[in-house]
């Protein structure tokens, strides 16, 4: 099943939300991403509905199997293209940005391209260091 790029910006951002925290709120997710309540109550209902992520009676969200898997990947993405870009000189703000364009898009092979390149270049800086 394909997901929707928003959706994606939703889980990851439930994903720090629980590490950061602890727990997700629906408002918080709102604050987070800039949206309205009524956005966020559209989006964590489809989420639910697409088995991504669960609430509890008091409106705690819980992400799924499948939910952690894309909030995962997506958090991954947006943190080691993040990293990439301002290794090339980005400025950070503009590299997070950029990143969290990117993240949706690029596919697995160009991702694991770049991650080869920089594992590569840390080696090379590692060395240089060294001598």
């Amino acid at each position: 099943m394909q997901i929707l790029k928003a959706s994606e910006d939703y889980l990851e951002t439930m994903l720090m939300m629980q590490t950061k925290h602890g727990y997700v709120r629906s408002v918080d997710v709102a604050e987070h991403l800039g949206v309205t309540k009524p956005s966020v109550t559209y989006a964590t209902k489809r989420l639910r509905e697409n088995g991504y992520i669960e609430m509890d009676k008091d409106g705690l969200i819980t992400l799924t199997d499948a939910g952690m898997q894309i909030a995962s990947k997506m958090l991954q993405r947006h943190r080691t293209l993040t990293r990439f870009l301002v290794s090339l000189g980005v400025e950070p703000e503009t590299a997070e940005e950029d990143a969290c364009k990117m993240e949706h898009d690029i596919s697995d092979q160009t991702f694991k391209a770049i991650c080869d390149h920089a594992r590569k270049r840390m080696a090379s800086a590692d060395e240089t260091a060294e001598t």
